[in-house]
């Protein structure tokens, strides 16, 4: 069902695949938007280990949202910074795609416990934290990446 890499040499094994979810600050997410128009749009992330998902948070109302509940398969992309070689111009880059379905969660502590393990990615400033739970936390939309198929790859910029 799910294309294999046509670069198998440029393949990256799956646990830096999860590195980089979990290390990297934001990513794209793609969903059937109006129209059957592909919608993608940069998102912040949390991957947890525990349960292999990747978790997203954003405004009840939108396109994203609207999307999201009328077709729940998606792609998000995530890629690393880059690294130089020692003497070269061009930048090696990692890059993640997962597909997978959506699950919107509507348990509030698990949104409220997911928000937090997502700011700590940002800074660990509780008091900041919390205030922002407190008063965002009743109007988030909360929903989740289910994996079904994960690449990563290589790639230099020559």
């Amino acid at each position: 069902m799910f294309r294999e890499l046509t670069r198998k040499k440029q393949m990256i094994p799956e646990e830096e695949c999860i590195e980089i979810l979990k290390n990297e600050p934001r990513g794209v997410l793609s969903v059937l938007g109006d129209d059957d128009y592909p919608y993608g749009m940069p998102l912040n992330h949390f991957y947890c280990e525990k349960d292999g998902k990747l978790y997203f948070h954003g405004g009840v109302t939108g396109h994203r949202v609207d999307a999201i509940k009328r077709h729940d398969k998606v792609s998000f992309c995530v890629c690393d910074g880059g690294f130089r070689k020692e003497g070269e111009w061009a930048l090696n880059i990692r890059s993640v795609i997962v597909f997978g379905r959506i699950e919107i969660i509507e348990d509030t502590e698990k949104i409220f416990e997911i928000s937090r393990l997502l700011s700590y990615k940002f800074t660990n400033d509780e008091e900041y934290i919390e205030h922002e739970i407190k008063n965002a936390g009743p109007r988030t939309f909360m929903f989740a990446l289910v994996p079904e198929h994960m690449t990563g790859k290589l790639v230099k910029e020559a």
